[in-house]
């Protein structure tokens, strides 16, 4: 699937490449190299590309890359500091208690469970400021602004809000999101065999990163919806 991927771009100087990740493409390679990831696409364009941060295999939106070391080292500090603003939009099940509020829950590996995040007095601090865009009848489009960069933290901030993220098979019941499920009288067309999902996985995407440019300007990036989620918040609008 990797192989196929078209990298797409919003922004590139000398310095860093500012790219739209598709959904289930690795940002980085896997310690087994089991696929091609976005960072081996553009050092195949490039020949030299540096890491700067990275998302979710299934989050979709914006990532930068450097292009320098000194660019490189002057990104990372900012993501270690803190001093970027990222913000995500994700569509998660039900409605959250309050329509805007901050999660402040620490978060830790499982002991037990390999790659699952829980919350956990012992562990890193996290912090999740998040509003509510748009109620639907059973699921509700957030904007979330992560004050920290931990693992799965939007993930299991949602989870911990009782409203986990839709299609996350880890957080939330993993089911992906099909047009059946919120249109009444829904009927097969007589092409097809089965129902294809509006949303087959996490449903959280990138939206909006700035950042301070390694020549000193601040700058600003938005990645538009990936056509999954935006097809499925048309449906949700029609009949949800």
């Amino acid at each position: 699937m990797a192989q196929k991927v078209l990298i797409s771009t919003i922004w590139e100087d000398e310095a860093m490449i500012v790219c739209n990740k598709s959904a289930g493409l690795l940002s980085i390679p896997d310690r087994e190299q089991s696929e091609p990831s976005l960072k081996d696409l553009l050092l195949q364009k490039y020949g030299q590309i540096f890491t700067v941060h990275r998302l979710d295999r299934d989050t979709s939106g914006v990532i930068v890359f450097a292009k320098t070391e000194a660019a490189h080292a002057f990104l990372s500090q900012q993501f270690e500091n803190r001093q970027t603003q990222k913000l995500y939009h994700g569509l998660v099940m039900g409605r959250p208690m309050q329509e805007e509020g901050v999660v402040e829950q620490a978060l830790m590996e499982h002991p037990v469970k390999k790659g699952l995040i829980i919350t956990h007095a012992k562990g890193k601090s996290a912090i999740t400021r998040y509003k509510v865009l748009h109620h639907y009848q059973a699921y509700t489009l957030m904007e979330f602004d992560i004050l920290t960069g931990r693992t799965h933290q939007i993930r299991v901030h949602t989870q911990f809000l009782g409203c986990p993220l839709v299609c996350d098979p880890l957080y939330g019941d993993g089911n992906p999101l099909l047009l059946s499920g919120i249109k009444r009288k829904f009927k097969l067309s007589k092409d097809e065999l089965e129902e294809r999902p509006l949303l087959a996985r996490v449903a959280l995407h990138a939206f909006r990163l700035r950042i301070q440019h390694p020549l000193g300007d601040m700058m600003e990036w938005e990645a538009p919806y990936p056509k999954d989620l935006r097809a499925s918040l048309q449906q949700l609008e029609k009949w949800g």
